[in-house]
């Protein structure tokens, strides 16, 4: 079980228990191949068994997932940002996101401001040079974020120290921060308001935090056609 905190639109907080569900004790650290199988059938099959751990897990905190993507709609449409970082392939997953909001996701609808923070690399390589790399985020944080915009960490370790400073950082400057782990508890998911913590091996975790990044966009353009009082996502901005 992991004590997750609930932060409402209007920025209050409240503690609540999410559910859990471990991944397979019996997924070895390496995969082990076995030289008969010349195909590699087993250990493909292993791998998407091992999917539905992180899709229970998920399941497990739809309502988390679903509050995220109203919260994040009503942020947004005040005028709000969201920030997003991740390193590696949780980079890629962070800006998968932006691209879905300042895009679309399903439907038409207006674009809304999202910065994936890792992807301006003439920022990204200076800021490394010159203050490190620990700091490439949370300098990043301090000179885009405000108060109330909402800040999303992705990474399947939750140990990032460049994750964690960034999350010091929009504290700082009273952003809302979340994060989207592998399972938990890990120093991110602890540090942040909210985390989903997906519990399964990291490479399916990953895999996981794809559907979660969906899920959310699904709730977000729900509300976002709920405020603009129609039955589908459309047109502009209210």
């Amino acid at each position: 079980m992991t004590t997750k905190g609930t932060v409402t639109a209007e920025g209050s907080v409240t503690l609540k228990t999410a559910p859990s569900s471990a991944a397979p004790n019996s997924v070895p650290a390496r995969w082990t191949p076995d030289p008969a199988d010349s195909n590699h059938t087993a250990e493909v099959t292993k791998h998407l068994d091992n999917v539905l751990p992180a899709l229970d897990s998920l399941r497990s905190q739809s309502g988390l997932l679903s509050e995220w993507g109203t919260v994040l709609a009503k942020r947004l449409l005040s005028g709000q940002r969201l920030l997003a970082a991740g390193n590696g392939g949780s980079a890629a997953e962070a800006q998968h996101f932006t691209a879905e909001l300042v895009g679309r996701f399903d439907e038409e609808r207006a674009p809304f401001s999202a910065i994936s923070l890792h992807a301006e690399s003439s920022a990204v390589t200076a800021l490394s040079n010159d203050y490190g790399y620990e700091e490439v985020f949370a300098r990043q944080v301090r000179a885009h974020g405000r108060a109330g915009d909402v800040l999303i960490l992705l990474s399947t370790s939750g140990r990032s120290p460049n994750l964690l400073k960034a999350v010091r950082a929009a504290k700082e400057r009273g952003i809302t921060t979340w994060a989207l782990t592998g399972a938990g508890p890990n120093p991110l998911a602890d540090a942040c308001d909210q985390a989903v913590t997906v519990d399964a091996i990291s490479a399916n975790a990953q895999e996981g935090h794809l559907i979660a990044i969906h899920a959310v966009c699904r709730a977000f353009d729900a509300e976002v056609a709920r405020r603009a009082g129609s039955n589908s996502v459309g047109g502009g901005q209210p």
